[in-house]
């Protein structure tokens, strides 16, 4: 696939120690990581021959001893590929869309528990 991307964009992001007195009342958070891809349409830098895709990635992760949460996207641009609808995207095609994003949380997280901690980051791996 000729991708195209625009700069990630960070639209949230959270670090937040885990409080176990208030989890015993309302419950235990959960890791949850979503990716969703939104086609878009009417973009000026896409030709009628060409896709726009937004890229979207959810997440909470729980640790020990912190939650990491927020969202962050990245316009993608599939150069020379008609996409009408994201079932005609595989596997492999969504996984390398996606990348991006999971680095750019994957540095965040680092960088914020290293700050955060006053010892070397979290490192996450997908």
């Amino acid at each position: 696939m000729n991708i195209e991307r625009e700069q990630e964009v960070v639209h949230q992001f959270h670090y937040d120690a885990r409080n176990l007195e208030w989890e015993k009342e309302e419950g235990t958070p959960q890791t949850n990581l979503n990716v969703q891809f939104q086609l878009a349409e009417n973009m000026e830098k896409v030709t009628d021959e060409d896709t726009a895709i937004n890229t979207v990635l959810t997440f909470m992760i729980v640790l020990e001893n912190l939650v990491i949460s927020g969202y962050v996207s990245q316009m993608n641009y599939i150069r020379g590929r008609i996409v009408k609808a994201r079932n005609e995207l595989t596997q492999e095609n969504m996984e390398e869309l996606a990348a991006p994003l999971f680095e750019i949380l994957k540095r965040l997280t680092y960088e914020v528990t290293e700050v955060a901690l006053d010892e070397p980051g979290v490192t996450l791996e997908f």
